[in-house]
């Protein structure tokens, strides 16, 4: 699929050292409307809505940033780990500009599968369903999602 202007800006934005050390794309070098096309096809397959999973991340972090940094067990179905960092992040589509707070999400039944959000991650995967190359810090894997939210 051909890239539009925002798109390819938003791809260089993603590469390391523009907006955070690591980048946003991973290991991975195809183009941005390919990740989307593909992490899109996965979720549909999966049966997991990019907003309603979006919601409910962004919920659990909220609510695990009243731990104030520590470990927090929420509705006894998940522990959310809370980070907050001072400063700001922008969007790579230079649409916005989030506060730099991060969770890690896991099921409370002792599962290994977890996810790292952040309100930018989080704004990605709402308004772009950009979860994040292969590889990335905040990659959010489809099937972990659907097994960390028990969907």
């Amino acid at each position: 699929m051909k890239m539009s202007p925002q798109m390819v800006k938003a791809q260089e934005n993603m590469q390391p050292g523009v907006i955070t050390a690591n980048g946003f794309l991973g290991d991975e070098s195809a183009p941005l409307v390919d990740l989307i096309a593909r992490d899109e096809d996965t979720m549909h397959e999966l049966g997991v809505d990019f907003d309603d999973a979006a919601d409910r991340l962004e919920w659990l972090l909220e609510e695990g940033r009243k731990g104030l940094g520590e470990p927090v067990t929420i509705d006894g179905s998940w522990l959310v780990k809370t980070d907050e960092a001072r400063g700001h992040l922008p969007s790579p589509f230079e649409d916005g500009i989030f506060r730099k707070v991060n969770a890690t999400i896991r099921r409370a039944d002792g599962s290994r599968d977890e996810i790292r959000v952040s309100h930018l991650s989080l704004h990605l995967m709402r308004k772009y369903h950009f979860l994040q190359g292969k590889g990335s810090p905040f990659r959010i894997e489809p099937n972990t999602l659907k097994s960390v939210l028990g969907l």
